[in-house]
């Protein structure tokens, strides 16, 4: 599309007495003819920002470009309605990392505004994706998190429907005796605020209520989800069952050999199926809502005591868990189940040896705070009575610090840190024999009861919950934890399933007052998705963008590839295998555009073409100049920012480098690797997000499929007799920015090892 471009370059900030300014303008009025081309210092003030909207206004130019300061600043500044802004970096990526006045810095500026100006010509005037949306939000759990959701999002003005599967709300809190006020001076429990929430919902007119309810299924995407409710039923079981063994095939295909190519997988075969019954059969009682988000918080279940076998559980009526332990306080006068005596004394068991097999991989901080919660009912109970509790890391976050230590003050509850070794039957009770790991001796004490810290296991590690109707299965993604996996630091309540957040035990394990305030967020977000889904942006991380993924599906080879590695299942699937885009469930990522063989998906201002334009409009300089180019792709997550904050300690790198700005690195495409070989580039090097079980890569698996698909072009780079050391991939966080010169001088000076790139000058 043709643009009427223009040009801002800034001589602020020690541009101008760094850079040739003439020679700046003269590539951007010579070599591609752009409408104005202006120099002056610092566009980001109000006098020279209105020259820039009234040049845009007398001129009407359709792109400006703003060439000084980083992208990543002065972007409210930097944004003019109804035309496309592009940025260039000469501050941080050339004059403050690199010589004053120097040839090679000079041409690295050069090089930047060709780049951006040839970026902005590949612009496309496409409109953002728009259809009418449905902003009521779906709620999935009656507890404590899943009313408190339900109710801000009322409050906030939304419709809420509210989901239970019990025949009445308040999950687990029905069970709880006390909970922590979360108040000054946080030394006391209080009675379960539960009926209140209970009240509150049943008070309100925003908010439908199915308690004896499951989600049958849900299909669509944000804005237009068709959640389909079915009353509790026999059905579940079958549904439990199909999804299990379908989880079980799905397992069984990823630890087949990569190295073998797999046949295509039809959709049916892909997605998970529900049973025959449709929604319009008469035995089929339902209710069919469209809404525009999802809360899920559906809560967590105990972990099965039967792993605390070796501890006396199951042989002995007074070894319980702390989940009993608050059923037996609630009925008011804590007694031993196995003859009714009146408790006097207990050990609470925090941690197992860490050599003991173990079903769950964490330890959370809720075990710990129940302790010392139950700790005290014995003691208020009980003036005489005698708590232990043995632990090996006590975890007591925030405020609970000052209960803690009110529990530490006590002289009726002793705290050691130590294993379990031996529960066996004593003179009057129980007899716990114990490994102080301290002091490497064992210890043991006679009780009434033992009290066993299980574990939580989220509602959605072993059953069907959402049921999605999606391509890529039914479930959420889980991590190794059983929770939900998705960037736990950046978006806390995100899901790879885009308008879908968890809150509350089923995203990690929490107490009721994290639980509420969990609950709040998540209902935030759901809000916030379904706003922004009605303006045609995306959610995060890309908030705001209102590109979209556009396929040109006349040559599509029904590869699968783009429905396989989207990490958020925005693709769907045709009968034929064709790809089905679900635009609202897009993160704007494009890994899709750099997974596509045929290179058919683009965005409008992010395609193939583009940064192929981009790394061909770079000038590089013949063999004898002995100026070697190399092409960086870096993501703009955490590579980009952490190459500005190298500038802004003005590290200082080589010049023969040319940093391309990617939104994952993820969407790299083969292609672009062989426009820059074609051009002369002598190397490419990719920085990407740090990958693994600790991830930090904002769309989750983007680090690694680049890191996968650098592996292939390595092989093919060898068969065309070019050194595969010549493509370089490198995780990198975003605090890691002092090592960018030496990753960028370790590649340069590899490349010097290896002759000059043969297809320069062709």
């Amino acid at each position: 599309m043709d643009h009427k471009i223009g040009v801002y370059i800034d001589t602020g900030y020690g541009i101008g007495e760094a850079l040739d300014i003439e020679a700046l303008i003269a590539v951007a009025t010579d070599e591609f003819n752009v409408a104005i081309c202006k120099a002056e210092p610092y566009w980001s003030d109000s006098d020279k920002l209105a020259v820039i909207k009234n040049d845009i206004a007398t001129e009407g130019l359709t792109a400006v470009i703003l060439a000084g300061p980083s992208p990543r600043v002065f972007q409210q500044e930097f944004t003019f309605d109804g035309v496309i802004t592009e940025r260039i970096n000469l501050r941080e990526h050339v004059v403050w990392s690199h010589p004053a006045n120097d040839e090679d810095t000079q041409m690295l500026a050069q090089d930047y505004i060709r780049m951006g100006i040839t970026k902005t010509t590949k612009y496309e005037n496409r409109p953002p994706f728009m259809e009418p949306v449905d902003k009521s939000i779906l709620v999935i759990g009656g507890g404590m998190t899943g009313m408190t959701a339900a109710i801000e999002a009322a409050r906030a003005g939304y419709q809420v429907y509210l989901v239970e599967k019990e025949t009445q709300l308040g999950g687990w809190a029905n069970r709880f005796h006390k909970v922590f006020t979360g108040k000054p001076p946080y030394d006391e429990i209080v009675d379960s605020p539960i009926h209140e929430k209970i009240k509150a919902i049943n008070a309100s007119d925003k908010i439908k209520v199915f308690t004896g309810h499951r989600i049958y299924s849900i299909s669509g995407a944000p804005g237009m989800f068709d959640a389909v409710i079915r009353p509790d039923g026999p059905w579940i079981e079958r549904l439990v069952k199909e999804q299990n063994e379908w989880l079980a095939a799905k397992k069984a295909r990823e630890s087949q050999d990569k190295s073998e190519p797999e046949p295509a997988k039809s959709s049916q075969e892909e997605t998970a199926a529900v049973p025959e019954e449709t929604p319009e059969s008469p035995d089929f009682p339902h209710e069919e809502v469209r809404v525009g988000a999802v809360v899920l918080a559906a809560g967590w279940r105990p972990q099965d005591p039967s792993t605390y076998a070796d501890l006396g559980y199951g042989k002995y009526p007074d070894v319980i868990t702390n989940v009993q332990m608050e059923e037996l306080a609630a009925k008011g006068r804590l007694t031993r189940p196995s003859d009714g005596k009146e408790v006097t004394s207990i050990a609470f068991v925090e941690c197992v040896d860490e050599n003991t097999e173990h079903p769950l991989l964490y330890s959370s901080a809720v075990g710990c705070l129940v302790a010392l919660k139950q700790a005290q009912y014995l003691r208020k109970a009980n003036p005489d009575g005698r708590a232990y509790i043995f632990y090996e890391n006590m975890r007591a976050p925030g405020q609970y610090e000052k209960f803690y230590q009110t529990m530490q003050d006590d002289p009726g509850v002793f705290l050691s840190k130590g294993t379990p070794v031996t529960v066996s039957n004593g003179s009057s009770g129980l007899s716990v024999v114990m490994k102080d790991t301290l002091l490497g001796e064992k210890l043991r004490v006679d009780v009434d009861v033992v009290v066993l810290s299980t574990g939580m296991v989220p509602a959605t590690a072993d059953s069907a919950i959402v049921n999605l109707k999606y391509r890529q299965g039914p479930f959420l993604p889980q991590n190794p934890y059983g929770f939900n996996d998705s960037h736990f630091i950046c978006f806390p309540y995100e899901t790879q399933r885009t308008g879908i957040y968890t809150a509350g035990c089923v995203r990690q394990p929490m107490d009721f007052q994290s639980c509420e305030t969990d609950a709040t967020g998540a209902a935030l977000k759901a809000i916030q998705c379904v706003e922004l889904v009605a303006q045609g942006k995306a959610v995060h991380p890309r908030a705001g963008d209102e590109s979209f993924p556009e396929i040109f599906l006349t040559r599509c080879t029904q590869c699968k590839r783009c429905t396989e590695e989207c990490p958020f299942g925005a693709y769907d699937e045709k009968p034929d295998g064709t790809p089905l885009p679900k635009p609202t469930r897009c993160r704007r990522c494009a890994i899709c555009m750099g997974s596509c063989p045929e290179r058919i998906i683009s965005f409008r201002d992010h395609s193939v073409d583009m940064i192929g334009s981009m790394v061909k409009s770079i000038d590089v300089p013949d063999e004898d100049a002995e100026k070697p180019r190399a092409v960086v792709f870096v993501c703009e997550n955490d590579a980009f920012p952490a190459i500005d904050m190298a500038g802004i300690n003005r590290l200082q790198y080589s010049p023969f480098v040319r940093f391309i700005s990617l939104r994952c690195i993820g969407n790299i495409n083969m292609v672009w690797i062989a426009d820059a070989l074609s051009k002369g580039i002598d190397g490419i090097m990719l920085i990407g997000c740090k990958y693994g079980d600790d991830y930090q890569c904002h769309f989750i698996k983007g680090s690694e499929l680049a890191d996968y698909r650098m592996g292939k072009i390595s092989e093919t780079l060898q068969r065309l007799v070019l050194e595969s050391e010549r493509i370089r991939f490198h995780q990198l966080a975003i605090d890691e920015y002092m090592t960018i010169p030496k990753l960028v001088d370790d590649f340069m000076e590899k490349l010097a090892e290896f002759d000059p790139n043969p297809y320069k000058g062709f």
